[in-house]
């Protein structure tokens, strides 16, 4: 009985300390630069729907193993089409170039630890109202 009460904590401690992404695992959306202007570009933003005004990125050289070039803040969506303007960079864009953005977080209710955490939880009060 103390054993079975046991292993029921440590599973609780388990999934809620589980794994959680490091930060060098950041897997970003990349996007294909199709004009560049003075001080905005256009890319094609596809099946991302997540993209919106207001939001940020960088822009890479995958020829120089991603090296850095310029950030930039998403100015308009029109029709998927997306226009960013540059808000600082370290050397000129060019339609050789990959705009980066990072996909949003998932609601919490969305989650599989949010479920994972609820079917836990009634399986554990079912058991302790059994008693």
């Amino acid at each position: 009985m103390l054993i079975a009460s046991c292993c029921r904590w440590l599973l609780l401690v388990a999934l809620v300390l589980g794994p959680r992404p490091a930060a060098a695992q950041f897997r970003g959306v990349r996007f294909e630069i199709t004009q560049v202007g003075d001080t905005t570009f256009r890319f094609s933003r596809g099946s991302a729907a997540w993209v919106r005004d207001k939001a940020t990125g960088l822009v890479v050289d995958p020829r120089s193993r991603d090296a850095f070039v310029a950030r930039f803040t998403v100015a308009r969506v029109d029709s998927g089409l997306v226009t960013a303007v540059i808000t600082g960079q370290r050397s000129r864009v060019a339609t050789e170039h990959i705009a980066v953005m990072a996909e949003p977080p998932k609601p919490w209710y969305k989650g599989i630890t949010f479920w994972a955490g609820t079917v836990f939880g009634v399986v554990i009060g079912a058991l302790i109202a059994g008693r």
